[in-house]
Order: structure tokens, then C-alpha cells, then sequence
């Protein structure tokens, strides 16, 4: 009888287990449906002019609305080196900047979470601000993929116009060179045109007499 009631006693734990473990599953992926991909938005590279205000515009697209677990996070990766800092983090409406020396009394929130923007501005950027900037978004139960990336160059005014002039001269000399090869190309299918119907014409004659 003890044995009996024994094997009845594992068979109930063991089909508890299997329950317990089934509805853990199913909360599982409950939440795993939930969550959803978010996109973050970013320029590829920007110059900007040594000692001048940078805005970094990060922008990004969440199935979800946009509350108080919305997080926005910087990071600088700066040039030669592979690893990044964190240095601006945004939360609950308030901002906390790192102790990231070339950052301090720079960086100031220039976003609107409720248009899904999280852009940021720097003051007075300097030589040490070249890098890659990293835009980190977390809008649970969305997901950050993957962050969106921004190249910063920093120039100094007479490089920029050294390179506004030739970037002018460059599509000034492509808008000429198109309307000489457009104009040319016209002129070549009127006179052919002109020319197949002359030699018509003389054939007509030809035929006639």
C-alpha cells in the first residue's frame, strides 16, 4: 500500500513539473511576442567647424508610445582607439553627463522623446571631439537592434571653404559638362534626322524619272 501510494505521489510531482514548466514556457513567450524591433536613425558623418556648435541628430521609429522607461544613451568611440565611453544619459526628463573630461559643460539635450528624437548638442567642439558617436535608444518592451552611428569630422574655417569652393566648382563643372553632352546629343539626332530625310526625298525623285 505504501509503495503504491508512494508511485501516485511521483507521478502527481512529476506532472506538476511538467505544468509548472509549460505555463513558464507560454509566459515566455508571451513576453518574447511583445517585444518588437526598434530603429534608430542617424547622419553617417558630419563636419562641423572647429570651436562651433555640433548637433548630433539621432532620430528613431518604436511601435510604442513613448513614457518614463524611454532611455537614451551616448557614447564616444573616439579615433584610433576600439572601445567607446559613455558620457550622456537621459531618463525620466533628466540628464546626467559623465566625468568625460572633453564633454564636461559641453553636451546639452536637444530631443523631444514624444516626436522620437534624441538628438544632443555639443558646445565649442574641438579637435579631441573627432570620433564615432553611438546613439543607444531602450523603449521597452522594444529592443534596440542595433544603435545608429555618426562620424564627426572637425575642421577648421579655411579647410571649409577650401572645400565648399570645390565642392561649388565640382557641380558647377557637372551641370556644364551635362547640358554640352545634352545639347550635343539633340544636335546629332536633328541632323540625322534632317540628313535621312533629304536622301528620302532624293529617292523619291530618282524613282520618278
Amino acid at each position: 500500500m505504501a509503495e503504491a501510494v508512494g508511485a501516485l505521489a511521483l507521478i502527481v510531482a512529476s506532472a506538476r513539473r511538467r505544468w509548472l514548466w509549460s505555463v513558464l514556457a507560454a509566459m515566455l513567450g508571451l513576453l518574447t511576442a511583445r517585444v518588437s524591433t526598434l530603429e534608430v536613425h542617424t547622419p553617417k558623418e558630419i563636419f562641423v567647424v572647429n570651436g562651433t556648435q555640433g548637433k548630433l541628430t539621432c532620430t528613431f521609429d518604436s511601435p510604442n508610445t513613448t513614457g518614463w522607461l524611454t532611455t537614451v544613451s551616448w557614447s564616444f568611440q573616439p579615433d584610433g582607439t576600439d572601445s567607446a565611453v559613455s558620457f550622456f544619459h537621459y531618463s525620466q526628463g533628466q540628464v546626467y553627463i559623465g566625468d568625460y573630461p572633453p564633454f564636461k559643460d559641453r553636451v546639452t539635450w536637444a530631443g523631444d522623446l514624444d516626436k522620437k528624437d534624441a538628438s544632443i548638442n555639443i558646445e565649442n567642439i574641438q579637435a579631441v571631439h573627432n570620433g564615432t558617436y553611438i546613439c543607444d535608444v531602450k523603449n521597452p518592451p522594444d529592443i534596440v537592434v542595433r544603435p545608429g552611428h555618426i562620424r564627426l569630422h572637425v575642421v577648421e574655417i579655411d579647410n571649409l571653404l577650401v572645400f565648399l569652393v570645390w565642392v561649388v566648382v565640382g557641380t558647377v563643372t557637372a551641370v556644364v559638362l551635362g547640358l554640352t553632352l545634352l545639347i550635343s546629343l539633340v544636335l546629332v539626332v536633328l541632323y540625322r534626322r534632317k540628313h535621312a530625310k533629304r536622301n528620302y526625298t532624293g529617292a523619291q525623285s530618282y524613282t520618278h524619272s
